[in-house]
């Protein structure tokens, strides 16, 4: 920036100035018509790295403004995760259910799969009826859907049964589309780079 002259570097900043004005007020006038205060339903999908973690952020942020939370995990649990060590250090404000047995291409038993997802989903309706629950985060549920270990329109029924105020956070690849339909706000996850493919095991502290 040394190099470029004053009156350049005054214009240039001029139109910056310009262009955060016009975006401001668009921004403003967004805000001001977003009146509307409910329960959201946030959907992280899609094949890459981050859904569990930003469903696991944002527990931890509604930790922070006072709201319980209800953690129902679907699939994993065969292993303690870094992300259930701390939120148990917090049995007050949090409720945390791991109650998988581990990834599908190891349980091997579709029957037991069904069987636990079946018991976890009724521990999930019991965060559901709860007005206490601020937010619930059901991790990889998509993944039990997917594989139609639960009834999708159970599901649904009773996420649309909850109240009004609680949001829910669902995770895991293969989304279903009725569940994207009724959802609030949905991420895809996109993989651009992952360690794994270069030979690099997942490891404590990034992976689980």
């Amino acid at each position: 920036m040394n190099d470029v002259n004053p009156d350049e570097l005054n214009a240039l900043n001029e139109r910056h100035r310009v262009r955060m004005e016009r975006k401001k007020a668009i921004i403003d006038a967004r805000i001001a018509a977003a009146d509307k205060q409910i329960g959201i339903i946030i959907v992280n999908t899609g094949n890459g790295k981050g859904k569990s973690s930003s469903g696991f952020g944002m527990a931890i942020r509604a930790m922070g403004h006072g709201m319980k939370v209800g953690v129902v995990q679907f699939i994993k649990g065969a292993m303690q995760t870094g992300e259930e060590k701390f939120l148990r250090r917090f049995p007050e404000e949090i409720s945390f259910h791991a109650m998988g047995e581990g990834y599908t291409w190891e349980t091997q038993n579709r029957e037991r799969d069904i069987a636990k997802a079946q018991l976890a989903w009724e521990q999930a309706k019991q965060f559901l009826a709860d007005p206490d629950i601020g937010l619930v985060l059901l991790d990889e549920l998509n993944i039990a859907l997917k594989y139609r270990y639960l009834d999708v329109e159970t599901v649904i029924n009773d996420l649309l049964a909850r109240p009004a105020m609680q949001h829910v956070v669902v995770t895991g690849r293969g989304a279903p589309p009725e569940l994207i339909a009724i959802a609030d706000t949905v991420t895809e996850m996109e993989v651009v780079k992952h360690a794994f493919k270069a030979g690099i095991v997942a490891q404590a502290g990034t992976e689980w």
